[in-house]
């Protein structure tokens, strides 16, 4: 567990480093990881607004659980800020997913990492 933790929030602070370079106001959620009523960070650049969850995972595919991802769409709706997974793949790099891209299972939402290399958006883009 602490491993993952630790991967993690080494992959938030790649991220929050990244914009912050890049021009970008960068909050980083109390509690990130450990609930699901936010995301785990904001990046705001005059008219552009991200919310990011983020996920360190090598696998060949990416589940969250039902909780947390209807938890993250809620948000979205409240706010209407553009809500993506960000996704940090090991030697791939980061993949930024709209919730819409992933497909409910029994006991989560997922999406492959196939899938995550056609239809996801790479953080250059974002800027």
């Amino acid at each position: 567990m602490f491993g993952n933790y630790s991967k993690g929030s080494r992959a938030e602070r790649e991220l929050i480093n990244y914009f912050s370079e890049k021009g970008f106001s960068v909050i980083r959620a109390a509690g990130s990881g450990g609930n699901s009523l936010s995301p785990d960070m904001l990046a705001f650049r005059n008219t552009r607004q991200y919310a990011f969850e983020c996920k360190a995972h090598d696998r060949g595919s990416l589940q969250i659980e039902k909780e947390q991802f209807l938890g993250l769409k809620k948000w979205e709706e409240n706010t209407g800020i553009t809500t993506f997974i960000a996704w940090r793949v090991s030697r791939e790099g980061w993949f930024f997913l709209f919730p819409s891209y992933f497909k409910e299972n029994e006991c989560s939402f997922s999406i492959s990492l196939g899938d995550a290399k056609k239809l996801g958006k790479r953080k250059e883009e974002l800027l």
